[in-house]
C-alpha cells in the first residue's frame, strides 16, 4: 500500500494545469443556451402553448393536457437542434442526490419506419421504478410503481445529449417520495399566507415569492491521492489521519490567490453553469486549505434548489476533467473547518418589495417589522423542526465545533433592529394609543432604513442571522438538499402568518384600528419570542448556560433530533400547513433514520477494513524492523551499552504494541456491536443503538491509528497524509 501512496504522489507531481478555452463572446451571449427558457419557448411554441406555460408558471398550476403535445413538440425540436438524442425526467428522491432514466426520442412511425417522437404524455408524466428508492415503508419492494410529473415552474435543460425535465416524484398512492413535492407545497403555503398579511399594507400585492441564495462550500482533492484513500472514496471523509503541522492556523488560505489549477476548474465550472442558466457569480478560497466556495445570484427557491442540485452534479464532472475529486461531506478532515451551504432566504412580492428589507415609508417599515417578527416567532416555535431539517450524520461533525453555528437554534438581529423591537414593546400598551403615541412610534419606525444601513453586522456563530435584507440559515450542510431546510422554514412561517392574521383580525372585530391591532399582536410576539434572540458569541460556554435558562433546546444527537419531526410543533407546521400528510412525515423520518444507520454502518465497515488490513500490518512490519534493530544492537554492543542504547527503541516497540492491541480489540468489539444493532427491526431504535453502541468506536479506533501515523516510518505508511491531501493544488 505504501507503494500506491507514493505512486499517487508521483502522479500528482506530474500534473499540469489543464487550460480552459473560454468563448470569446460575453457571458450574456451564451447564458442559458442549454435551457428551454422564456426566449426559447417564444420561438418554439405556439402563442397558445406559450401562454399556457407562462400562466401555469405564474399561478403555480399545471398545463392543460390538450396543450401538452404542442409544448412537447416544440421542446423536442429545440432539444434536437441542440444535439439531444434522449430525454429524462430529472427528479430528487430521498437519496440526497438526483435521479434520471434516459429514453431515446426514437419510435416507430405509421409505416414502420423510425421517427423522432416525444408526446405531451411523455412530457407530463413518466413511470419509473419506485421500489429501489427510499420510501419509509410507503411502498413495499414488490410495489414498484411510482410517478414523475413535470414541474412547469422549473425549465427543462440539456446535459450532454439528454433533455432533462425537472419533475416531482410520487408513489402510486399519491404520497411524496422526493424533496421537491413538499417544497413546492411549502412555497405555495407561505405565498398564500404572506399575501393575506401583505394586504394589510398594500392591496396591490397578489403574489409572494420565497427567494434563496445558497453558498456552496467544497473541497478539491487530487484524484490520485483520493483514489489512494479508500475512506474518502467510500464515505466522503477521512476516517483517520493526524493533523498536518500547518493547516489553517495562519488564515492565509481564506480569500487568498486562487491556485492556477483550481482557477481553471472554476472557469470551466462557471462556463457550464452559465450555459445551464445557473447564475453563479462568486468564487473564492475558503478558510481550510483546499476548500473553496461558489455562490450565485438569488433566485426563486424552487429553481435555486434545482440549480444547486445540478451544480453539485456538474462540479463532480468538471472536477474529473482537471484530475480533481470534489468533496461535499460536511467534515472530510478532522481538525480543520468543514463545509456548509449557507441558505440566504427572503420573501419578495410581485410589486418588487423585499419583505425582509426596510421600506421607503412608515407603512413599508411596518410590513418589514411584521415579517421579521413573524419569522422570529416561527423560528422560536419551530427550533426543533429547523434543527431536524439540517442535522445529519455528516453535518453532526460540524455543528457546534467552533467553526459552524451551534446546535442551539437562535436568531441574530443586530443591535439596531433589536432596539426597534424593544421600542415597540415599551411604547405599545394594552390600552388604545393616543394619536401622539401613534405618531411618535411611526416616526421611529420611519427611521429604520437609516439606522440599520451598514449597522447590521454579521454573526458567523448564529445559525439564523438577519443580514440587512434577508435571513441567513447558516447551519445547512454542504452535502444537503436545500429543500429539507426550506420546506421546514417556509411551512413554519406559513402557519405563523396565519396565526398572526387571525389574532389581528380578532382585535379589529373588537373595534381596534388596524395599525394598533398589528402593533399589539407584534408586541406580544416580540415578548414571547425574546428567548430566541441572541446577538452574542454562539461558541461561548456562557451561551450554553444562558440558552438552557431560556428554555432553548440543545440537541446534538441525530436520532433524537430527527424524532422531533414527529412531535406536535413540527406536525403543526408541516401537516397543519398541508405540506405533508402524517403518513408522509412518518415515512420521511423512517428514511432519515435508515440513512443515518447506513452511513455509520458503512464508515464502521470501511474503518475496520483499513485498520486490520492496512494499518495493523504496516505497524507490525515497522515494529518487526525495530525488533530486528534491537537484536542487532545486542550482537555488537556490551550488555551495559546495549541496555542504554536500546531503551528508547524498546519503549517504542511497546508503544506500537499497545496501539496495535487496542486497534484489534476495538475493531472486534465494533463488529460485535454492529451485529447486535443489526438485529433490531425498528428504525428509530436501530438509529439510537448505532449512535450509542457503534459510532463511538470510530473515534476510539482513530485515536490509536493517528498515534501510529506519527510513529511509523513515513515511507512505510500506506495512506496519503493530511499534509499531502490538503496542499495539493
Amino acid at each position: 500500500m505504501a507503494t500506491i501512496r507514493f505512486q499517487a504522489l508521483g502522479e500528482l507531481l506530474s500534473r499540469k494545469p489543464i487550460s480552459v478555452i473560454l468563448p470569446s463572446n460575453k457571458v450574456t451571449d451564451y447564458y442559458g443556451e442549454l435551457v428551454f427558457n422564456v426566449d426559447s419557448m417564444r420561438r418554439y411554441l405556439s402563442k397558445d402553448a406559450f401562454r399556457a406555460v407562462m400562466t401555469a408558471n405564474k399561478n403555480g398550476g399545471s398545463v392543460d393536457r390538450k396543450m401538452s403535445d404542442g409544448i412537447a413538440a416544440g421542446m423536442k425540436s429545440w432539444a434536437i437542434e441542440k444535439g439531444a438524442t434522449h430525454y429524462t425526467h430529472w427528479f430528487q428522491p430521498l437519496t440526497d442526490g438526483t435521479a434520471e432514466k434516459h429514453d431515446g426520442f426514437i419510435d416507430y412511425g405509421d409505416g414502420g419506419n423510425m421517427i423522432e417522437n416525444f408526446s405531451g404524455k411523455l412530457l407530463a408524466q413518466q413511470e419509473p421504478d419506485a421500489s429501489s428508492f427510499p420510501s419509509g415503508g410507503i411502498r413495499q419492494t414488490f410495489e414498484a410503481r411510482g410517478y414523475t410529473a413535470w414541474d412547469v415552474s422549473s425549465p427543462a435543460f440539456i446535459v450532454g445529449t439528454t433533455l432533462c425535465i425537472p419533475t416531482v416524484f410520487i408513489s402510486y398512492t399519491g404520497e411524496a417520495l422526493d424533496y421537491k413535492t413538499p417544497l413546492l407545497k411549502a412555497l405555495t403555503a407561505v405565498d398564500e399566507a404572506a399575501v393575506d398579511v401583505c394586504q394589510y399594507f398594500d392591496k396591490n400585492i397578489t403574489k409572494v415569492h420565497a427567494n434563496l441564495g445558497w453558498e456552496q462550500e467544497y473541497f478539491l482533492i487530487d484524484e490520485a491521492l483520493y483514489q489512494a484513500r479508500p475512506d474518502l472514496a467510500l464515505t466522503g471523509r477521512t476516517l483517520m489521519g493526524h493533523s498536518s503541522s500547518k493547516d489553517q492556523q495562519l488564515d492565509d488560505h481564506y480569500f487568498g490567490s486562487i491556485p492556477e489549477r483550481v482557477a481553471n476548474f472554476m472557469m470551466e465550472l462557471e462556463l457550464e453553469c452559465h450555459k445551464l442558466g445557473i447564475p453563479v457569480k462568486t468564487r473564492h478560497n475558503e478558510v481550510a486549505p483546499s476548500q473553496f466556495e461558489a455562490a450565485p445570484i438569488f433566485e426563486e427557491t424552487n429553481l435555486a434548489n434545482d440549480h444547486n442540485q445540478l451544480l453539485m452534479d456538474v462540479m463532480k464532472k468538471v472536477a474529473r476533467h482537471h484530475k480533481f475529486r470534489v468533496l461535499f461531506h460536511e467534515k472530510p478532515f478532522a481538525g480543520i473547518n468543514g463545509s456548509g451551504k449557507h441558505n440566504n432566504w427572503s420573501l419578495s412580492t410581485d410589486t418588487g418589495v423585499i419583505l425582509m428589507a426596510p421600506g421607503k415609508n412608515p407603512k413599508g417599515n411596518m410590513m418589514f417589522l411584521t415579517f421579521v417578527v413573524n419569522t422570529l416567532m416561527a423560528v422560536y416555535k419551530n427550533q426543533d423542526l429547523l434543527r431536524a431539517s439540517i442535522l445529519t450524520a455528516s453535518n453532526s461533525h460540524r455543528l457546534g465545533a467552533n467553526e459552524a453555528p451551534p446546535s442551539i437554534i437562535s436568531v441574530f438581529l443586530g443591535d439596531e433592529v433589536s432596539k426597534m423591537l424593544t421600542k415597540i414593546v415599551e411604547e405599545v400598551g394594552e390600552r388604545k394609543m393616543t394619536p401622539d403615541e401613534k405618531t411618535a412610534l411611526k416616526l421611529g419606525i420611519g427611521r429604520i432604513p437609516e439606522i440599520i444601513l451598514d449597522n447590521t453586522d454579521r454573526n458567523r456563530t448564529s445559525p439564523f442571522a438577519f443580514t440587512g435584507n434577508r435571513f441567513e440559515f447558516r447551519a445547512v450542510g454542504s452535502s444537503a438538499n436545500n429543500a429539507a431546510a426550506m420546506t421546514a422554514l417556509n411551512a413554519a412561517l406559513a402557519v405563523q402568518l396565519k396565526e398572526f392574521k387571525a389574532a389581528v383580525d380578532h382585535l379589529i372585530e373588537e373595534g381596534i384600528k388596524k395599525d394598533e391591532a398589528i402593533f399589539q399582536v407584534l408586541k406580544k410576539m416580540i415578548i414571547e419570542s425574546e428567548p430566541i434572540r441572541f446577538n452574542g458569541d454562539g461558541y461561548s460556554d456562557n451561551w450554553l448556560k444562558e440558552a438552557a435558562k431560556r428554555g432553548l433546546t440543545n440537541i446534538t444527537s441525530v436520532p433524537e433530533s430527527l424524532s422531533k419531526y414527529l412531535e406536535a410543533p413540527a406536525k403543526k407546521s408541516l401537516v397543519g400547513s398541508g405540506v405533508m400528510t402524517e403518513k408522509e412525515l412518518e415515512a420521511r423520518v423512517e428514511v432519515e433514520m435508515e440513512k443515518y444507520v447506513m452511513k455509520i454502518q458503512i464508515e464502521a465497515r470501511v474503518l475496520g477494513d483499513l485498520a486490520i488490513n492496512h494499518i495493523v500490518p504496516t505497524a507490525v512490519a515497522y515494529q518487526t524492523k525495530l525488533i530486528q534493530n534491537v537484536q542487532g544492537l545486542r550482537d555488537i554492543f556490551t550488555n551495559s551499552e546495549f541496555e542504554n542504547l536500546s531503551a528508547a527503541r524498546k519503549e517504542l516497540i511497546k508503544e506500537i504494541s499497545g496501539h496495535i492491541t487496542a486497534i484489534k480489540a476495538k475493531s472486534r468489539q465494533m463488529v460485535e456491536a454492529r451485529k447486535k444493532c443489526n438485529v433490531l427491526e425498528e428504525g428509530i431504535e436501530k438509529a439510537y443503538a448505532y449512535e450509542k453502541e457503534v459510532r463511538p468506536f470510530l473515534d476510539d479506533i482513530r485515536i490509536h491509528i493517528d498515534k501510529l501515523e506519527l510513529i511509523v516510518d513515513n515511507e512505510m505508511w500506506p495512506l496519503p497524509k493530511y499534509r499531502e491531501l490538503l496542499f495539493n493544488n
